[in-house]
């Protein structure tokens, strides 16, 4: 039986995937940094309970890391771009949202906001702008994510957007929003 033991360059590219520092490694796993440091340039061979500390270390990061796929929201609630802004406006009002993503063949292709149907009815009647197309008004599409990505990259996506939609295979799976991730200083 063929036994596999992890190079140095495994585990340097495990802490890297894992976006973890050598300082955070070794403050994870109870040794010096200089001593991952060491091992990840191949200077030293660890002893069995130094690697058993820093792969437990590992493991332990990985059950920490929440992923889009883990707070998603599905289906979306979206709207089309050929569908009406009376109707976009219906959907936000029914369901309490002051935006929502426009959606053509599970592929993102715009977003519709309280502030934009706002902003257009300034500019012109009432009634012309209900019988507009949502195409019509439709600003840029929310950011999109795959399952996989971690939370962190979403709060940043998330301060310059209200939602963030989830991907998988070129389609829209899910959503994340700003809520979602508050809701996450409460799981403990």
């Amino acid at each position: 039986m063929t036994m596999f033991l992890p190079t140095p360059r495994d585990i340097k590219k495990r802490r890297v995937g894992l976006n973890l520092t050598q300082n955070e490694l070794a403050k994870l796993a109870g040794v010096s940094q200089p001593l991952i440091a060491r091992i990840e340039a191949g200077d030293v061979d660890p002893r069995l309970s130094t690697l058993t500390k820093i792969f437990d270390a590992f493991d332990t990061t990985e059950k920490k890391r929440i992923l889009a796929g883990d707070i998603m929201h599905s289906p979306v609630i979206h709207t089309n771009p050929g569908s009406s802004v009376e109707e976009a406006v219906d959907i936000m009002e029914s369901e309490g949202f002051s935006q929502v993503p426009v959606i053509e063949n599970g592929v993102p292709v715009g977003s519709i906001s309280s502030d934009t149907v706002v902003h257009y009815m300034t500019e012109s009647d009432t009634d012309k702008l209900s019988n507009m197309q949502v195409s019509d008004i439709m600003g840029s599409s929310f950011s999109t994510v795959s399952k996989d990505t971690v939370v962190s990259i979403i709060s940043h996506l998330l301060e310059q957007s209200p939602a963030v939609l989830v991907v998988d295979m070129g389609k829209v799976v899910g959503v994340v929003t700003q809520h979602d991730v508050m809701k996450l200083v409460h799981k403990k």
